[in-house]
């Protein structure tokens, strides 16, 4: 039996030696459009895919709060690394939540294949005969050029008038759709988040995943991986895949700021930039608020652990507020990373310049539609004061 205290040792160690090399990759990453084939060799080297893995299918099954300090680390040297990394390798957990044909046509040859998504609701869906036929063009399909199997959300028509759709994932092997190559953005450049294109293919009922199964965290591969990290809510693992990487980035910016500023003096004025007051105002600001966010995040984890383990489902207000958490943390990175930005001088305009990098990586990131407060937070107040939620991916 694998001891898991050795391995989660290798796995932060490993991704804290990869931090200065993905620094060293993030321009050329960029340029490309694309994280390199080294970068995903790395990954698949150091056994991140596998962290939330299936036991079964050769994976770690690990904790959420073991990936997430990996793919926070990783972020210090390259957002787009991290950010390809926490929503592909999410993807190995949710193929442990359905019918277990699905993980058997995924990784029957090879436990190592990948799978990217595009989750919005988007795709024209037929049922027939065994499954459905599905067609439709989905944005955002993060890392999509590694990956062999996409996810791909759409509404399944209610079996009678008036009912209600029914939110499912679909699993479509490569061969049944293509990219559209059409990635670029002013920030998260080396994500390749391209269009993935679908023309009327079959997808069998078994290879759809149930939004209210995920939800009531009782899927059907649970019958297979009976393990406590797999009755956890979909929708509380996702969300954290497109805000962690943000609080990874903001701590490279500060560990970057404090480099670039600690001995730097003023051209105009001759002052030292480590006796400026709005320097060290907006250093202490983001160190304050990477603690609070990882804080946060590991807290949430834990309880939710704790639940599982128990048997014991979260409550919607748990839920609710948890959503919001996630969704405050690119917000809160991004507003401290401008004020490291527009502390560390002229320089720091040009795209070259790492601290740049960070600002423009956390601001597209914070535009993720998953990282929008403002309605979370309308969600949380209103059930708070006794209102239905009106958010249901939790």
């Amino acid at each position: 039996m694998l001891d898991q205290d050795l391995i989660r040792q290798r796995l932060r160690q490993r991704a804290r030696e990869l931090v200065p090399v993905l620094r060293e990759r993030a321009a050329e990453a960029a340029h490309n459009g694309q994280l390199p084939e080294q970068t995903i060799r790395d990954f698949h080297d150091a056994g991140f895919f596998r962290i939330l893995q299936p036991a079964r299918w050769e994976g770690y099954e690990l904790e959420p709060r073991d990936f997430f300090e990996v793919q926070m680390t990783l972020a210090e040297g390259c957002m787009s690394s991290a950010w390809v990394l926490g929503v592909v390798a999410i993807h190995n957990w949710q193929l442990a939540l359905f019918d277990d044909r699905a993980a058997q046509d995924v990784w029957g040859e090879d436990s190592g294949v990948l799978i990217s998504s595009s989750y919005m609701p988007v795709g024209k869906v037929t049922p027939v005969e065994g499954g459905f036929r599905l067609s439709g063009r989905w944005g955002f399909s993060s890392g999509s050029k590694h990956c062999q199997w996409a996810f791909l959300g759409a509404l399944v028509p209610p079996a009678e008038p008036g009912g209600a759709p029914d939110y499912r994932t679909f699993l479509v092997p490569r061969s049944d759709y293509r990219i559209e190559d059409n990635w670029n953005v002013m920030g998260l450049e080396a994500t390749g988040s391209h269009d993935v294109v679908v023309e009327d293919a079959f997808v069998p009922d078994y290879r759809t995943h149930r939004s209210v199964d995920g939800f009531m965290q009782n899927s059907p591969g649970n019958a297979v991986n009976t393990a406590p990290l797999f009755r956890l809510p979909f929708g509380q693992i996702f969300v954290r895949a497109v805000s962690s990487a943000a609080i990874g980035a903001l701590q490279g910016a500060i560990d970057l700021f404090v480099e670039h500023n600690r001995a730097r003096v003023g051209v105009n004025d001759g002052r030292k930039m480590g006796q400026d007051p709005a320097a060290q105002s907006a250093l202490a600001n983001a160190m304050v608020s990477v603690d609070e966010c990882r804080t946060l995040l590991l807290r949430n984890f834990d309880l939710m652990m704790q639940r599982a383990r128990e048997g014991q489902p979260l409550q919607m207000s748990e839920r609710v507020k948890m959503r919001y958490d996630s969704a405050l943390v690119p917000d809160k990175c991004a507003k401290a990373a401008g004020e490291l930005m527009f502390n560390s001088g002229a320089s720091t305009i040009f795209k070259s310049h790492p601290i740049n990098r960070a600002f423009r990586d956390i601001h597209t990131g914070r535009a993720h539609v998953a990282n929008n407060p403002a309605k979370y937070a309308w969600n949380l107040g209103g059930v708070s004061m006794g209102l239905d939620s009106t958010d249901f991916f939790l």
